[in-house]
Parts: C-alpha cells; sequence; structure tokens
C-alpha cells in the first residue's frame, strides 16, 4: 500500500460535514479490496474486514470521513456569498483564504479581506455573519449554480515538509482513515482476534451523528476511534500535546475503557512500537463518546495521530506516525 499517496488522496477530496458523499465514495472504493461488502450507509462507510468467526467480540475501527467547512446561507445583491460554518472553524484565519463552493459545479472563490491601508493594520476577529466569499461573478450568475446549504472547504492541496511530514486540508481525520486501510493491508494474511467490522462515519464535526447512528447499528463488544491530537508547536502547553514522529497517542480517559487502554499500550511495549498517552479528564470529543455509551455501552478508546494547526488549511502531520499508527492497530487485533 502506497501510504503517503493515500493520504494525499484522501486529504485533497471534499467532504465537509454533511456534504460528505465524494469523500466517502472515494474511501468506500479503497476499503472494498479489505472489505469486498463495503458500501455507504445513512452517509457512513461501512465494511466487514475477514471471516467472521463465532464466539468471537466484535471490534470495530472507526475513523470519521468529514472535514470542517462552511454553508451557503445567502447571496448579497452585490454576488457576495454569505456563510455560517460547519464545525470549529478558527475565524481569525478565515480572511484572505481561497475557497471552493460546491454548487452544481465547482467554483473557486476568496474570503474578503480589508486591506491594512483601510484597517489600520489591525481590527477585531470577524463574526460568521461577517464573513462574505467573493467569486468575480454576479448575483444572477451565482443563483443558477449556487444553492442556499452547498458546502464550501478550503482550496488547499498537499505539499511536502522536511522528512516525513506534509501539510494540507482535511488531515482531520483522512490520515485516520488511511491508518485504518494500512493496518488492514498488514492484516490481510493474518488471523485475527476479533470480528472487525470497519466504519469511516459522517459528520462527526457536527456532533459525532454518524457514529452515533453506526455505533447502534454495528453494536460493537470493542470499539477503537482513530482520530488525530494536538501536536506541540512553539507556544503551546507541552503537557497537553503529543510530538509529531513518536508515534500514535493512546488516550485514557474515565469515559474510556481502562482495560483496552492498557491492552493498547501492553501491545505497543511488546511490538517496540513507539506509543504516546493523551489523558483526559472527562469526554474526548471523538466518536469513542457515542460507543461507549450505545445501547448497552461497549469497550471504547481512542487512538490519535499527532497533528499541528488543527482545523485548518495547513494542518501539518508525519507519515511515521501513521504508519505506526496502522501498525500498533494491527498488532492489537491479529490472534497471537
Amino acid at each position: 500500500m502506497d501510504l503517503k499517496n493515500t493520504v494525499i488522496s484522501l486529504s485533497e477530496i471534499s467532504g465537509a460535514s454533511g456534504d460528505e458523499s465524494r469523500a466517502a465514495l472515494l474511501a468506500r472504493d479503497l476499503l472494498r479490496e479489505y472489505c469486498p461488502d463495503a458500501e455507504i450507509v445513512s452517509g457512513n462507510v461501512v465494511g466487514t474486514f475477514g471471516e467472521q468467526r463465532e464466539g468471537l467480540p466484535l471490534l470495530v475501527l472507526d475513523a470519521h470521513i468529514d472535514q470542517v467547512g462552511m454553508i451557503v446561507t445567502y447571496i448579497t445583491d452585490e454576488g457576495f456569498v454569505k456563510v455560517g460554518n460547519l464545525g470549529g472553524l478558527d475565524r481569525r484565519l478565515l480572511p484572505a483564504q481561497a475557497v471552493t463552493i460546491h454548487g452544481k459545479k465547482d467554483i473557486s472563490g476568496v474570503i474578503c479581506s480589508v486591506p491594512p491601508h483601510l484597517s489600520g493594520g489591525s481590527g477585531e476577529v470577524l463574526q460568521m455573519d461577517d464573513i462574505s466569499v467573493d467569486t468575480g461573478m454576479t448575483k444572477e450568475e451565482l443563483e443558477e449554480i449556487v444553492s442556499f446549504g452547498d458546502s464550501i472547504t478550503f482550496d488547499v492541496t498537499c505539499r511536502p515538509l522536511a522528512g516525513n511530514r506534509i501539510t494540507g486540508g482535511a488531515m482531520d481525520d483522512r490520515c485516520g482513515i488511511a491508518s485504518i486501510l494500512a493496518a488492514l493491508d498488514m492484516l490481510k494474511d493474518c488471523k485475527t482476534a476479533y470480528n472487525v467490522k470497519v466504519i469511516f462515519s459522517a459528520q462527526e464535526e457536527l456532533g459525532e451523528r454518524g457514529a452515533k447512528i453506526g455505533a447502534y447499528a454495528l453494536n460493537p463488544d470493542i470499539a477503537l476511534a482513530v482520530d488525530v491530537s494536538f501536536a506541540y508547536a512553539i507556544g503551546e502547553d507541552e503537557k497537553k500535546c503529543g510530538y509529531l514522529g513518536k508515534g500514535p497517542m493512546i488516550g485514557i480517559s474515565p469515559s474510556l475503557s481502562r482495560e483496552i487502554s492498557d491492552k493498547l499500550t501492553d501491545t505497543a511495549k511488546n511490538c517496540g512500537i513507539p506509543y504516546q498517552t493523551e489523558v483526559m479528564n472527562g469526554l474526548t470529543s471523538t466518536n469513542a463518546d457515542r460507543y461507549s455509551v450505545s445501547r448497552g455501552g461497549c469497550k471504547a478508546c481512542t487512538v490519535s495521530i499527532p497533528l499541528r494547526n488543527m482545523h485548518s488549511p495547513v494542518e501539518v502531520i508525519d507519515l511515521e506516525d501513521v504508519k505506526l499508527t496502522a501498525e500498533l492497530l494491527a498488532a492489537f487485533i491479529r490472534e497471537v
């Protein structure tokens, strides 16, 4: 499996929360190499991996398919597109960003920015109601192509950085999807200690909605939510961050199963896989929160890939962490 190109292809395809169909179709096609029955169900991509053996617990691997973005709310008489946010956007970085409006066809636009000459070089952070997208088109031209409710994503492509690092958009959580695919590739000729199902879930950024549906439908015994978490950058609190290149972050939280956290940690130690620990004092704000309380509950845990600049067009990951995450997942699932 070409891990780098898989990450890039997933990252560069659009799929804002509630409009994940393009990304879901790509993810479904990639998953079918390992789960021939993979289908899109209620927005989620769901597939069954390998032989399902009587008496084994059901383990679900989950990563979310959606990305943060915006939604068209209005078109002004002057031809500017007004927007609302889909997920947690940092409004400080929005002015002057290039975006794509996904209407009847894709349209390029830029978010309006007041020149420093007119603002005095300062100004308050814009509210979402103040954000406008300029496409260069008139209101009449836009109304032929753009409808209220159409999604908008950052117009960004991946770029290599030093070493194994790359930057781009939607790494949250497309790199998690890539790590699951890589783990399945490692397991394709192996027996597993669990019956395994995979779900690439929709609308995580809007409150883990896809995972809530998936958790109820699949009813797993164990769920591993593969997501991203904060990688240290200058000026941040090191105690709250992991580090790029030092492996997956295993979650520990009162809302997670300590049994599974410990088993993941033991697996990493026994297999010589570098790992980091992420301690959370409540909910995790990941899909694991949905699995742990679905139906009668299940043993849920998080495995997170360190990422810088979360929810921005310049998210940064280290491909080594994606590979090590896959190795940890495969080692945990493989029958010993």
